[in-house]
């Protein structure tokens, strides 16, 4: 007897599989994978709306208390690069040894918490506490402003060791829990979430910061705070492999173990190009992102105007965001990044030449944004893609212990040479296309090694002891 309508139907019905997706040993249906893209991306919210007003609302007080262009590079790149290339290299190795019932991420995420949050309490009252500590000094104080730049200084290098932590690690989260397959789709739906963060700062705060930046640093640690704490509990690691034996791994603690970190990650010319391209990539957007503000001022530019451009720029890069993660799934991300930086470098030499008006500059620093902006998208997934997966973190650290490096000298070089030139910001411009042409020809090296490597499809990360590996030849 043939099969009756329903019955057929019903046999087709339960024969279809359900589509998962796996990273590591975690396995996802479209649900959970929606709920675990839910979870990151709200505490990326909370994380990404503190970066967005901590470094501008710093950099407002700073100046607000007579600190020079030096001194702000000093404080707002310097310490941060300092930091994270001390930190960096201990605290990656270490995550990626840690085995615990919570993983080997979230233990670390989860502990620098508070001191994030208690130390930006700290920054708000710093010209409380810079006003008590002139008093106490008396005739001894270097004076009222110097005593509040001391005291916000101290409490900036106390939150940014904390903050530092996270930051190192939160992608290496990302790297173990988000799938191979979805990767910079995952990543496009990450620079909506910071962009959103930059339009509401941008649109509803920015104006308000000179005389409102302790609402501004309590608000953001309370949400950040709660945000990023509920992100951790929610999200689940999977199971790892034993670490290798420790004689046979990097341990920055001992002589021997940095020797290995360093040969692990430097002693391979593959990874060296790679890690010259994303530093010098990262660095072409620095010079401007650094002084903007004060380029702005320069040009008598108001900071409500300044900031409707950075929210306009924000809507255009939110609009571009999943589409370029899209493009990076099915092109790769160093394919779009050389795009990218083309771009930028015919902007910069343009800016250089002709921006002199608050029309022009804001123009420029719109166009300026969006290009970052898709740099960033196209290649956020650039070291889950190249690097070694068990070793992610390790490696990432690496690349961030050369670019603290850069990112220790150039803020305050930068400073010293607009000093030096009588506030002449458009060196911004000239001191971008000079990185962004080291960038493009660094990623184009990287490019060829990686098709030899097995290309988009059969990509296979080189081992770090492959014979040759002494020079950048």
């Amino acid at each position: 007897m043939p099969p009756q309508p329903n019955d057929t139907a019903q046999v087709n019905f339960t024969s279809v599989p359900r589509k998962t997706w796996t990273a590591g040993t975690l396995t996802y249906t479209t649900s959970a994978l929606v709920i675990l893209f839910g979870w990151l991306l709200f505490g990326d919210f909370a994380l990404q709306l503190k970066d967005r007003s901590d470094s501008v609302t710093a950099q407002i007080v700073l100046k607000k208390f007579e600190a020079s262009n030096f001194l702000v590079g000093l404080i707002i790149g310097s310490i941060p690069a300092a930091i994270a290339m001390l930190v960096g290299p201990f605290i990656s190795v270490k995550s990626d040894r840690y085995r615990s019932r919570w993983g080997r991420r979230i233990p670390f995420l989860i502990l620098p918490l508070p001191v994030v949050v208690l130390s930006m309490f700290a920054l708000a009252v710093s010209p409380l506490i810079g006003a008590w500590l002139h008093g106490f000094l008396g005739v001894n104080s270097p004076g009222p402003n110097v005593c509040v730049l001391i005291a916000f200084t101290f409490f900036w290098v106390l939150f940014e060791f904390s903050s530092a932590i996270i930051a190192i690690l939160f992608g290496s989260l990302i790297n173990d829990v988000v799938p191979q397959e979805v990767i910079g789709r995952f990543f496009g739906f990450f620079r909506m979430v910071s962009l959103v963060a930059g339009i509401l700062f941008n649109t509803l705060l920015i104006k308000h910061v000179e005389t409102h930046f302790f609402w501004i640093f309590v608000g953001t640690a309370l949400f950040y705070g709660i945000g990023f704490s509920m992100m951790c509990f929610m999200v689940k690691e999977g199971n790892y492999p034993p670490p290798e034996p420790l004689e046979n791994v990097a341990s920055p603690g001992k002589f021997q173990g940095i020797r290995s970190y360093a040969k692990e990650c430097f002693a391979t010319p593959y990874y060296l190009w790679v890690f010259i391209a994303l530093i010098f990539g990262g660095l072409s957007f620095s010079p401007l992102n650094s002084f903007s503000i004060f380029y702005a001022k320069s040009l008598e530019m108001s900071m409500e105007l300044y900031g409707q451009y950075l929210s306009v720029s924000f809507a255009v890069s939110f609009v571009l965001a999943y589409f370029l993660g899209s493009l990076a799934d099915r092109f790769h991300p160093l394919r779009l990044g050389i795009v990218s930086l083309v771009l930028y470098l015919l902007l910069s030499i343009c800016s250089a030449l002709f921006v002199n008006s608050p029309s022009s500059f804001g123009f420029a620093f719109l166009t300026h944004t969006i290009i970052a902006g898709t740099y960033y998208t196209s290649m956020a997934s650039i070291g889950q893609r190249l690097y070694p997966k068990l070793k992610f973190a390790q490696f990432a650290s690496a690349a961030g212990l050369l670019g603290s490096v850069f990112g220790l000298l150039l803020p305050p070089l930068m400073g010293l040479i607009i000093d030096a030139s009588g506030q002449n910001y458009r060196l911004t411009f000239v001191g971008g296309a000079i990185f962004s042409i080291i960038s493009v020809l660094a990623l184009l090296i990287v490019y060829h090694k990686f098709k030899q490597y097995g290309g988009p499809k059969n990509y296979v990360p080189p081992h770090a002891s492959e014979p040759g590996a002494a020079s950048l030849t």
